[in-house]
């Protein structure tokens, strides 16, 4: 709090120019896990990236209106990004409940009912890393199914990235391209 009150206090002249409006270079969709910095990932200052943070980097299906289908499509045909990368990550909880069978709906109704309307991943793995990495490939998948963002992709003015993050290691990955395979490299 005591840094809140101060901020307004502190000599940042780029202030009055953010107040114009905003032109980021990218969209960040990502898990609203607390160890996931966006900004640090990217070394981004404020205005260059627009970020979406929900449980599990979840993107809805389009057939039921949500604030994070309405973000996407305010970033992409509004703000006219001319990236998003979505962004899973290891040791990410929502897959960890989505892929042991759920949350306790008694205690968590509201994330219990998100994740249940999901798809889990569909491979057999073994390894909790994988079964993260399908989900990923899931919501990318899902991604792609937005009308606007398909559009723009489309026509050529939207590049789609789809990153895994270490939280252990801090390295970051992409995924390779390879049709329905968890098959990353390092960026």
């Amino acid at each position: 709090m005591a840094h809140a009150r101060a901020h307004s206090s502190t000599d940042d002249p780029s202030r009055q120019e953010l107040a114009k409006g905003q032109s980021p270079a990218a969209m960040f969709i990502g898990c609203s896990d607390s160890r996931i910095v966006p900004t640090a990932i990217f070394g981004a200052g404020p205005g260059e990236l627009f970020e979406l943070r929900t449980a599990g980097n979840v993107i809805p299906t389009v057939e039921h209106p949500t604030s994070e289908i309405a973000t996407i499509e305010y970033a992409v045909a509004v703000l006219q990004v001319p990236n998003i990368v979505l962004c899973g990550h290891r040791h990410c909880g929502a897959v960890a409940a989505l892929t042991s069978g759920g949350v306790d709906s008694d205690t968590l109704p509201t994330l219990g009912r998100w994740l249940a309307g999901l798809s889990g991943p569909t491979a057999e793995a073994a390894e909790q890393e994988q079964l993260e990495q399908l989900h990923l490939l899931n919501q990318f998948t899902a991604l792609q199914e937005i009308p606007a963002v398909r559009q723009r992709v489309d026509s050529g003015d939207l590049q789609l990235h789809c990153w895994f993050y270490d939280i252990g290691t801090g390295s970051v990955s992409h995924w390779t391209g390879d049709a329905h395979a968890p098959s990353f490299a390092q960026l």
